[in-house]
């Protein structure tokens, strides 16, 4: 048990618990919680500390997941010919994705689909509502069967669609309020290779459609370079397994990371110093980015290195009303007010019925705005999120927002019954901190 002081990736929150605390077991977190129940002290899960949000901050006792990591048991799944479609696997809730994938892909398995990176734990992952990019899928915490969670009253509880489902349908996107995930049993399905193009383009191929753009295809995304009109479209799709895979080589992978994260962080300190060379600075980065083909296993393709330090903002907007918004967005970035170095990335999923899901009950366009940490990123989140708001968008719950319980009890049908819930399991509010006293009634 140690005290230190605690910071995020992107360096957005820090805080200083009275206690760190590193559990081996289960039964070990629930003698924690219980402890801090008694004593009054709030408690806190971390895991990879990816989020820009202060969901993980924490003055009482920080309860790291580090020590809770790899596959706990593995169930087949079978359709109903009688074939192999996967299996449930259940991870131990402190496991990375990152490690995740080559323990999966050693069984015959992958996860259905993952985000652009691959640091968070799985069970940070689903509780901020992590996605990927796919109109035809959805966010990691939908391919979530079970999940084993302690509450705070101590009590270690099972819940799954039959089991707890009121707690099940709110644990998946649970921002850390209901307890603590000691294990996350995830369906996943046979091991799956991607097929990865991608090349420059410009706006003008996307706006006339975007809801179509983003459906065409597997894995659609772009990145869009602002106060620019040059964006780097990215298509993965997905192949058999045993196809003969054509990976990038050693050389094109050092040139690749050299090129996205060395050269763009002395871009990004450039441009810092001197704001008004960023759309000078944006226009070569993105004729720049040349197109590429190449493939591999999913999740080797799936996430890309990301060094330089940003802030974020993101909303899920209804994806009909996607073109709407990114035209908004392009009359903002056109102005060049308020500059950023960073591209703009607008990716889908398919909607779900997570009780706080930003894609509860609708199919999802999201946009991504980043600012590099050396820069203002104040001017621009407040007037794009003002832009997302009005399109009715929801904030992802790991990344910058300004929205309190009001605003956010209208964006989610469900809002009422994840804070029943909440008062349910955690009575005493063990789990609190600031930012679920701002997002969430008393």
């Amino acid at each position: 048990m140690t005290e230190a002081t605690w910071r995020n990736w992107g360096r957005t929150v820090e805080s200083t618990p009275t206690e760190s605390v590193f559990p081996t077991t289960t039964a070990e977190i629930a003698r924690i919680v219980q402890r801090a129940a008694d004593s009054g002290t709030s408690l806190k899960t971390v895991g990879a500390g990816h989020s820009f949000s202060s969901c993980a901050a924490t003055d009482g006792i920080q309860l790291s997941l580090d020590n809770l990591t790899g596959v706990k048991a593995v169930s087949p799944v079978y359709g109903e010919d009688g074939e192999a479609a996967g299996a449930d696997v259940t991870l131990w809730a402190g496991t990375r994705l990152r490690d995740a994938g080559p323990l999966l892909w050693e069984l015959g398995l992958a996860q259905e689909n993952l985000g652009d990176i691959d640091q968070q734990s799985i069970a940070g992952s689903i509780s901020t509502g992590t996605h990927g990019t796919g109109a035809g899928f959805g966010s990691i915490h939908t391919t979530v069967t079970a999940m084993q969670i302690v509450t705070g009253t101590g009590e270690i509880l099972d819940c799954d669609a039959h089991r707890n489902p009121d707690l099940f349908a709110a644990a998946k996107v649970s921002l850390g309020a209901l307890g603590v995930l000691s294990c996350v049993t995830v369906r996943c399905v046979p091991a799956f290779a991607l097929e990865s193009t991608e090349r420059p383009s410009t706006l003008d191929e996307v706006t006339g459609d975007l809801e179509g753009f983003l459906r065409d295809g597997d894995h659609v995304e772009f990145f869009w370079f602002p106060h620019t009109d040059l964006i780097e479209v990215k298509k993965n799709t997905r192949i058999p397994a045993d196809s003969e895979l054509r990976p990038k080589s050693a050389f094109a992978r050092k040139r690749s990371d050299f090129v996205t994260n060395n050269v763009f962080e002395l871009v990004c300190r450039t441009v810092a110093r001197r704001p008004g060379l960023t759309k000078h600075a944006n226009a070569i980065s993105g004729r720049f980015m040349g197109k590429s083909e190449y493939s591999d296993r999913s999740y080797k393709v799936f996430s890309s290195p990301r060094d330089v330090r940003f802030r974020e903002i993101e909303y899920g907007v209804p994806i009909a009303d996607a073109a709407e918004v990114l035209a908004e967005l392009r009359a903002f970035f056109d102005a060049a007010v308020h500059p950023t170095p960073f591209p703009i990335e607008v990716r889908a999923v398919r909607g779900d019925d997570a009780t706080l899901s930003t894609a509860h009950g609708r199919d999802s366009a999201y946009f991504s705005v980043h600012q590099y940490v050396g820069m203002d990123a104040e001017p621009i989140f407040d007037r794009v999120e003002s832009i997302f708001r009005a399109a009715g968008g929801r904030p992802h719950w790991g990344k910058m927002h300004s929205l309190g319980a009001e605003e956010l009890s209208r964006l989610y049908p469900r809002f009422d019954d994840f804070v029943a819930v909440r008062d349910s399991v955690d009575p005493q509010r063990v789990f609190r901190n600031a930012y679920t006293e701002k997002v969430l009634p008393a």
